[in-house]
């Protein structure tokens, strides 16, 4: 399954976007929202979340269902 990254939208707010896709599944006003969504889909669908500061870079990473067991180190 697709990754949800939570980025900076065109108009100020904040988008949730499946990797590969081009368009937004949807936009916010908060970033606070936008993850709360994302981490909703990255449930369903067992993937991760990507979260970008404003600056685009990445910031934080959650996962949701690919965690390898036993976990390495």
């Amino acid at each position: 399954m697709a990754n949800q990254h939570v980025s900076k939208h065109n108009d100020g707010g904040w988008k949730v976007q499946g990797a590969g896709n081009s368009r937004a599944t949807s936009r916010h006003s908060t970033q606070k929202s936008a993850i709360d969504a994302a981490k909703s889909i990255a449930k369903n669908q067992g993937s991760e979340v990507v979260i970008h500061a404003r600056d685009g870079k990445i910031r934080a990473k959650d996962s949701y269902g690919n965690d390898p067991y036993p976990p390495k180190g």
